[in-house]
């Protein structure tokens, strides 16, 4: 199939076919040394299709047939879960790549939309999973509430750090967000009402008598608990990227791309800087609190450990390997980033200094990420 702009949809359906069969096939080997082989095989194929410029053709295709191969993604997502209907560990693990990109979109907004550097995302996270913990074991309040408060409450003690974040600008805005994260965790080391350095258990959820804890049984077939969670946190993603994708290509993203790409050009063309630094900023640290109330109920249960400084530095990783300003390189580099530590358990102790490697590897060989950003787009199928 060809448009008039002479970009085919079949290079863009032949490379989800392929990464759907290859994470299959990833997730499912157990021995190290086949795993091992999977991820050189598959370093291999994209060196050789970068070299040989056939990522061009799935560029352009992307690029033309974007909300059609969204589309295909999506049945791609939903092949994965149904392949691995009853492994509790593999579903937990594609639920936890759905909620850290939820979480990294809305790190993207700030950094790679507004330049507005935020190393607390992690704190954030953390905050929307307490009062999940909170609400649930002290009110009776509808679980969809509690993850929509729990990311206002993200926005509101986020909004503390606006004065010192608009007085500052690069990597002293950058330090700001540091001394909270460190701030946060000590805090809640110290505060028994929130369990202290123990933590809390959380509650399950629960929707319309449903309880998310119970396995589904259909015709005899009996399916992960979550996949309860998975499909809340699928659809969660896809709302969240798609209002990403509308974000960047209105008026509202150009704005925010004068603001990272010169503060002072846009502030004399009449650009509010405070105004859409708060804006980035707030929208950023909601999405971010949502992802993080829902990730305590699938978890269930929140400790200061699970959202220090280093947890920040991970959702920074993602958006660094994935792509800058791409969201679809967050998706991608999540599963990465969240799988391959927990495939390769010898190494996951050293989880941090893979992630310090990947990150400094993107830097010297490909700065822009594995999906860079391309050239803005109003309308999907516009030439780039």
């Amino acid at each position: 199939m060809i448009d008039k702009s002479g970009a085919a949809l079949w290079p863009g359906l032949a490379v989800v076919t392929i990464a759907t069969g290859y994470l299959i096939a990833l997730l499912a080997a157990e021995r190290e040394t086949v795993i091992i082989a999977l991820l050189i095989l598959g370093i291999v194929a994209v060196a050789a299709a970068a070299r040989l410029k056939l990522l061009d053709a799935v560029h352009g295709s992307f690029a033309r047939h974007e909300d059609t191969l969204g589309r295909f993604a999506i049945v791609a997502a939903l092949a994965v879960a149904a392949f691995f209907h009853d492994d509790h560990f593999v579903m937990l693990l594609l639920t936890t790549v759905l909620l850290y990109s939820v979480a990294t979109l809305g790190l993207n907004i700030q950094i790679g939309y507004a330049g507005v550097l935020n190393f607390a995302g992690a704190s954030f996270f953390g905050i929307g999973a307490y009062t999940s913990a909170v609400l649930n074991a002290q009110t009776a309040l509808p679980h969809l509430l509690v993850i929509a408060i729990g990311g206002l409450l993200a926005a509101l003690i986020g909004s503390v750090l606006l004065l010192p974040v608009l007085r500052t600008r690069g990597h002293y805005a950058a330090v700001v967000t540091i001394a909270f994260a460190l701030l946060f965790r000590t805090f809640l080391e110290v505060n028994d009402v929130f369990g202290g350095p123990q933590g809390m258990q959380v509650k399950g959820m629960t929707m319309l008598g449903w309880s998310f804890n119970d396995n589904i049984e259909i015709g005899g077939v009996t399916l992960s608990l979550y996949m309860n969670y998975f499909v809340v946190s699928l659809l969660l993603l896809i709302g969240v990227f798609v209002l990403t994708q509308r974000l960047e290509r209105s008026w509202i993203g150009l704005n925010l791309d004068a603001l990272r790409l010169d503060e002072t050009a846009a502030a004399c063309f009449g650009l509010d800087i405070a105004r859409w630094k708060t804006a980035a900023f707030v929208v950023g640290n909601f999405l971010i609190g949502v992802a993080g109330a829902l990730f305590a109920m699938v978890g269930g249960f929140v400790a200061p450990n699970n959202y220090t400084f280093e947890d920040s530095l991970i959702l920074v990783s993602i958006l660094l390997l994935g792509g800058i300003g791409n969201p679809w390189g967050v998706v991608v580099a999540a599963v990465i980033v969240v799988v391959l530590p927990e495939k390769l358990q010898a190494i996951a102790e050293y989880r941090f200094l893979l992630y310090a490697l990947m990150v400094i590897a993107m830097l010297l060989f490909r700065p822009s990420g594995l999906l860079p950003r391309s050239v803005r787009r109003y309308f999907p199928g516009q030439p780039s």
